[in-house]
């Protein structure tokens, strides 16, 4: 089960996830004020996520360029890294002004920025499906 949250008492959505389902995060960056998208899968066993690729429109401070961050390419006016590879066991985000958070969920779209105030701690956590009862 794919649980985000919005603080210990707010539930924003649970759902089933395979090894398959897509996440995408998507946002404006603070500095460069362009979008980035992020793409992940849960991992193979389902305790965590992989962050495949990144794409971004301009380069700029936390945005993967070197070598060892996967496989750069441009295609357009788009920065793509492949390839990335980076494990996380849950995901941390916070809404910021301006930065219009989302998460897509395969084809469910959650506006973050819409459904908290600046500043709200989200954490999206994978967890076993009698765990979303107790949470």
């Amino acid at each position: 089960m794919l649980g985000i949250y919005g603080n210990e008492t707010q539930k924003v959505v649970t759902m089933e996830v395979t090894p398959e389902t897509k996440l995408e995060i998507s946002f404006i960056h603070s500095v460069q004020k362009t979008l980035v998208e992020e793409f992940l899968t849960p991992d193979e066993k389902l305790k965590g996520f992989v962050l495949n690729s990144t794409k971004y429109h301009s380069f700029g401070v936390g945005l993967p360029f070197m070598e060892s961050d996967g496989n750069f390419r441009q295609e357009g006016n788009a920065f793509i890294m492949d390839d990335m590879n980076r494990h996380f066991n849950e995901l941390n985000l916070r809404t910021g002004v301006g930065t219009k958070l989302t998460v897509t969920v395969d084809d469910q779209k959650f506006e973050l920025y819409e459904m908290f105030e600046p500043g709200q701690k989200i954490d999206i956590i994978i967890v076993p499906r009698y765990k979303t009862f107790l949470r």
